[in-house]
């Protein structure tokens, strides 16, 4: 296995360099898994994948909704978010949501609070991303899994 890809981002470009980045290197069916604490940059940088795949228009956090789809030229993009649904539940949480089938049927998959539900999810993430807080505005994102090395 591949050392993992470390950017450190000291700005919001920095970020969405990285989103670029990533966006470039994801396939359909690939699922993305995002960790971080609270304000690490999640959702930001899950709208600098998705502002860089075509998406037009505000990318929210689906805290309360759960899950957000948008329409991109490549493939649809699935955003998730599961910090509610954390703890024994979480597989048949994920299951009632369909994130697996949108894998299936060839969505890309980017998931916040996912690192508890690859199982559910499919099978191994094609990238891992952790977020750092590292200052104030800094931050330092760790990639991994089999698009990292992509990742430049």
């Amino acid at each position: 296995m591949a050392s993992p890809v470390v950017r450190t981002l000291r700005s919001r470009r920095d970020t969405r360099q990285l989103g670029a980045a990533i966006a470039r290197v994801l396939e359909a069916g690939d699922v993305v898994i995002l960790s971080g604490d609270l304000g690490a940059g999640k959702t930001f940088l899950v709208g600098a994948v998705a502002r860089s795949l075509g998406v037009e228009g505000a990318v929210t956090s689906p805290t309360f909704a759960l899950v957000h789809e948008y329409a991109t030229a490549r493939a649809p993009l699935v955003h998730a978010d599961l910090y509610r649904l954390r703890g024994p539940g979480l597989a048949a949480e994920v299951a009632r949501l369909g994130l697996r089938e949108r894998r299936r049927e060839g969505a890309i998959v980017l998931v916040e609070w996912g690192a508890d539900a690859a199982d559910a999810l499919g099978g191994e993430p094609a990238l891992v991303v952790s977020l750092a807080i590292t200052g104030e505005r800094e931050r330092v994102a760790t990639l991994s899994g089999p698009r990292a090395d992509g990742i430049v």
